[in-house]
């Protein structure tokens, strides 16, 4: 069972650690979980434990994030992404306080959807060494004509947002992240559409990211997220490599 920590004073504000296994090698890798729901207080990081549980077993340090959410929870935007921010601060502290206990070289945020969106605007100034980031949101304005997420972008924005806060809030639009990245994104995917990935990835490779794309075929939203799926094996295959 995960251990709880707390980076600010709302309960949302939490990080729950799972260990690696025992016997794992020491220093061990750190994966940070940034789980999905289109940043609505409907969604919490239980989304992510099947991932949690998967790591952990295969000796990585896991760091699955809450944070703040849209509703009554009290998120959106700058203090949803301002709580992980301030989580990887938290993370940063415990690899300098638990010398030699964490690998500083090996620090994957691995984020679905929202939360890909949110791994992808935190990468920088981090301790992260990798972006994984799972059919993520990369730009708003996109998902907001389209009305994705049954219209969850005006909640997490705020209504009529001036045109200057979409680009602010996609990661489509802050190239390049400057970490190397893996983006993962099923083609049949009915709640991201896997365009979104495809221009993402086109437009991060020409800013002069390091980006490997892979495409799942028949994979929905949440197969990406499926610790038994092909998709998540091609994942693992890469951190576990690198």
């Amino acid at each position: 069972m995960p251990t709880t920590l707390t980076y600010g004073e709302h309960p949302s504000q939490t990080v729950h650690r799972w260990a690696p296994a025992d016997g794992a090698d020491r220093p061990a890798p750190v994966a940070v979980l940034l789980h999905g729901g289109w940043w609505r207080d409907l969604h919490d990081a239980r989304l992510m434990e099947p991932l949690a549980r998967d790591l952990g077993a295969a000796g990585w340090d896991v760091w699955n994030v809450e944070y703040r959410r849209t509703g009554a929870d009290g998120g959106g935007w700058p203090r949803t992404r301002d709580d992980v921010a301030r989580a990887l601060e938290l993370l940063a502290e415990t690899i300098d306080r638990e010398d030699g206990a964490l690998d500083a070289s090996r620090v994957a945020s691995v984020g679905h959807s929202a939360g890909g969106h949110l791994a992808l605007l935190t990468a920088v100034d981090s301790p992260v060494t990798d972006v994984v980031a799972l059919a993520p949101i990369t730009d708003l304005r996109r998902c907001a004509d389209a009305g994705l997420g049954e219209g969850a972008v005006e909640p997490f924005l705020g209504p009529d947002p001036d045109p200057w806060l979409y680009e602010t809030t996609s990661p489509r639009h802050r190239l390049p992240v400057g970490v190397p990245q893996l983006v993962v994104h099923g083609d049949a995917d009915d709640r991201v559409p896997v365009a979104h990935s495809r221009d993402y990835v086109a437009a991060a490779r020409a800013a002069g990211d390091a980006v490997d794309y892979r495409e799942v075929a028949g994979a929905d939203h949440f197969a990406v997220i499926d610790p038994a799926h092909p998709a998540w094996g091609a994942v693992r295959d890469r951190l576990d490599r690198r």
